[in-house]
């Protein structure tokens, strides 16, 4: 039996309990916001432990996390060294996550198990690869081989609010500095460049009055809607650039949230809106921003210039580019991918940001792989009744148990 072999079948024999641990994790919700995730940290420190990883717990300090619109983070690192020398390869997992939302047909904190599917929040996207990568390292330390290299575990709460307080704090801190970094996977795919994004908040401030006596006021809200308009027929003309990276198509721009008002009666004095601008990997994040802000102020200074204007940035995530450095990584994962699901892998972009770009941001070769089917969209990610096939979790266990034997032999 080769060595690959023997970790098939190590992590067929342990896949009971692995799908176990991964129901145990949907079972305790993250929900971001609030974003009270130190309670899930320290439930998934103690199943670690249970299974002989020892988490060390990094608690992000109350003022940044308030600072950053949640409550508590825990960020955890596990350390495995093997032999003496050899590269760092880390592997990253969130679990925080959106909160559930409407339609489930399943509890979204079940972990319910129907037809080979587990259901839950963050089943797929990504406390999968909790269990992906917790199980993909205790199958190589069954190996007991003369390997060279340290696997870090890294498991942390902030990705829905940009990762900042997340993979953004560990390295700040210099808690790690690895070589190589594989985070969390949503499809079958070797992912080694993203989208950025852009979000911004504007406020429109025009003057209220009674409707009776609309021409003594400054509709903020009539101000509004011309501007959303402008701001359509300015995506419209963002689909004519074309990304040259494979599963990344153009740049977009979305409104996703409208509030002013007071009644019924009153014109609206105050408006806000809140948009994303997502950022395909050849566009330069500072020159977007200030196109988009010389837009905006441009189109309320000619056509509404009675109503003031404050801008907000709420988040600026740069795109993952290619980096020819991640080869060795690309190759491993493609090789065992194809080896274990019986077709090609590809390598690709997505629309998707993640936090992997603040590893790439501080020089560390970085892709994106674990549990997860063809597309996102098949698991319902962030949508109701989110799920993960458990074939797919098995076979994703595999190839990077495989990959990081590969990479950690002398």
């Amino acid at each position: 039996m080769t060595h690959y072999e023997q970790l098939d079948a190590w992590i067929a024999a342990h896949f009971d309990e692995q799908v176990q641990f991964l129901q145990r994790l949907v079972q305790v919700p993250t929900d971001t916001p609030p974003g009270d995730n130190a309670p899930h940290a320290r439930h998934t420190a103690a199943l670690l432990a249970a299974m002989g990883l020892q988490a060390e717990a990094y608690p992000v300090p109350e003022a940044e996390v308030c600072a950053q619109g949640m409550v508590s983070i825990t960020n955890l690192i596990v350390r495995q060294r093997f032999g003496t020398g050899g590269p760092t390869v880390a592997l990253n997992a969130h679990g925080d996550v959106v909160p559930p939302g409407e339609g489930w047909t399943r509890d979204p904190y079940g972990g319910e198990i129907v037809e080979g599917r587990l259901y839950g929040r963050a089943a797929a996207v990504s406390k999968s690869d909790f269990a992906t990568y917790a199980f993909a390292l205790r199958a190589l330390q069954s190996l007991a081989l003369p390997l060279a290299g340290t696997v870090e575990l890294h498991f942390t709460y902030d990705e829905e609010f940009g990762g900042e307080l997340g993979p953004g704090w560990l390295l700040r801190q210099g808690l790690t500095k690895p070589d190589w970094l594989i985070a969390a996977g949503f499809s079958y795919q070797v992912v080694t460049a993203h989208n950025g994004c852009l979000q911004m908040e504007l406020e429109l401030i025009g003057q209220s009055s009674h409707a009776a006596y609309p021409d003594s006021g400054v509709d903020a809200l009539q101000a509004a809607t011309d501007l959303l308009q402008a701001l359509y027929r300015q995506n419209a003309r963002l689909r004519q650039r074309r990304s040259e990276v494979a599963g990344i198509s153009h740049p977009y721009l979305n409104v996703g949230r409208i509030e002013g008002g007071t009644n019924t009666n009153v014109v609206p004095g105050r408006v806000t809106m809140k948009l994303d601008r997502r950022m395909i990997p050849e566009e330069d994040e500072a020159l977007v921003e200030a196109e988009l802000r010389q837009f905006i102020e441009a189109h309320l200074r000619t056509h509404h210039p009675r109503v003031q204007l404050k801008m907000r940035r709420l988040l600026l995530a740069r795109s993952l580019k290619r980096d020819p450095r991640c080869a060795p990584l690309v190759q491993a994962v493609q090789h065992h991918a194809q080896q274990v699901l019986g077709e090609v892998i590809p390598e690709v972009g997505t629309p998707l940001y993640t936090d992997v770009r603040l590893y790439a941001a501080a020089g560390v070769p970085a892709i994106i792989y674990g549990a997860g089917p063809r597309t996102v969209l098949e698991s319902q990610a962030k949508r109701a009744d989110e799920h993960l096939c458990l074939t797919d979790l098995q076979a994703a266990t595999r190839v990077v148990a495989r990959t990081l034997l590969d990479l950690l032999t002398p």
